[in-house]
């Protein structure tokens, strides 16, 4: 099935139509893109909480009382999880949460996501993002020009030819993010209200996918 979607300078005017790739005709993979998400949010999650077992929780090393004679229970810890200020049993302990899914549903999730931003119109082609300085206030002018007001995700170029000045005037707008194609994911697609791909970026992004 063939994709096209409207081609656009960065001062916002049209320059035509540009034929996009397979992967911007993925059909919905909801529980898919779920799963990935999921996935992605636990990969993330720190892990670092902690409690003390006995073994952490300074003190009890005397033995509160004699074994025998007193007709109170046995103790041989005040620091044991049943004396206030003692152990926790089995509480948390720092852990990595993280886990994979099968690189090809990793990938069948992105080319969903992706074609959805294509078929709600919140995907948008421009030609070359060549911004005459590295300086926040051109990236402003470019998404004003373009009529993005909401939260965007700039995809230009990848690894082999960075858009370095892109990357450094976007970083300090809020709600917007600067990605290479390699780094195009499932939840930061769904984060942002718009897409803005470049045709090196397109291109990029099917190399990888279809890989």
């Amino acid at each position: 099935m063939s994709v096209k979607a409207p081609l656009r300078a960065i001062d916002g005017g049209a320059k035509g139509e540009m034929d996009l790739p397979e992967i911007f005709a993925e059909g919905p993979r909801d529980h898919l893109v779920y799963e990935v998400v999921k996935m992605q949010q636990a990969q993330r999650r720190a892990g670092t909480h902690a409690s003390k077992t006995r073994h952490f929780v300074s003190g009890g090393g005397a033995k509160p009382w004699k074994q025998k004679g007193t007709g109170r229970a046995r103790a041989g810890s005040s620091r044991s999880p049943l004396w206030e200020g003692g152990a926790v049993v089995f509480g948390p302990q720092p852990r990595d949460y993280g886990y994979s899914l099968p690189a090809k549903a990793r990938k069948v999730a992105i080319k969903a996501v992706l074609s959805d931003r294509q078929r709600n119109g919140a995907l948008t082609i421009v030609d070359s993002i060549e911004l005459p300085e590295a300086k926040t206030k051109s990236v402003v002018a470019m998404l004003s020009k373009l009529e993005l007001d909401g939260s965007t995700l700039i995809v230009s170029g990848s690894g082999k030819e960075p858009n370095d000045a892109l990357e450094l005037a976007a970083r300090n707008i809020p709600r917007v993010k600067v990605l290479r194609a390699e780094g195009v994911n499932v939840l930061d697609v769904l984060r942002h209200k718009n897409l803005v791909l470049t045709p090196d970026a397109v291109e990029a992004l099917a190399e990888r996918l279809t890989a």
